[in-house]
């Protein structure tokens, strides 16, 4: 019994280990991803809305019917990018992903405080380009530091009424993603 204790410990470790190598190799192995999918239905560094999940299926799985959303497929090979979203009555988020779908910022209307919540995306070069000023505050200025030069910004809207969708479809609509000017 005891010759047996080591192997199968031995093997359980070993499982282990292949499984957890599996599920963290995956994103970069899928060939058709989050950012795959979106790039069929929209262009880089413009917004571009998701069309509401329907019984044939949805853009993105588990989307929830009750949020209206948008994305930006961004590429800071050129420059950074400045997001604008107006906020909506009920809720608003914003989140940003790396091209392989890891989650690396998220902000939401009631943390940013404003009725247009204005971010600027760059990468870390772009950061450390940036002129020192010491009248510019982190309130003025919010600075999102991507680690990949592409990625994914995912903006939704909370819908709380039907009759109200078509409102809250034209704010996220209104959102934009683009070279700051």
């Amino acid at each position: 019994m005891k010759r047996l204790i080591v192997p199968i410990l031995a093997g359980l470790v070993l499982g282990g280990i292949v499984h957890l190598v599996g599920v963290l190799i995956l994103p970069y192995l899928a060939e058709k991803d989050a950012y795959s999918r979106l790039s069929a239905i929209g262009d880089v560094n413009t917004v571009t809305p998701i069309d509401d999940p329907s019984s044939e299926g949805a853009v993105l799985p588990a989307s929830d019917p009750a949020f209206v959303s948008a994305v930006c497929l961004y590429d800071l090979g050129d420059g950074p990018l400045k997001i604008r979203v107006p906020t909506t009555e009920d809720y608003t988020s914003i989140s940003f992903y790396t091209r392989y779908g890891m989650p690396f910022y998220a902000i939401n209307d009631r943390s940013a405080g404003r009725s247009v919540i204005e971010l600027d995306l760059m990468n870390a070069k772009q950061k450390a380009a940036l002129p020192e000023n010491d009248e510019v505050t982190v309130a003025d200025r919010l600075v999102v530091e991507s680690p990949s030069d592409e990625g994914v910004v995912l903006i939704r809207g909370l819908v709380r009424e039907r009759s109200a969708r078509e409102a809250i479809k034209a704010l996220v609509d209104a959102a934009g993603c683009d070279s700051p000017s």
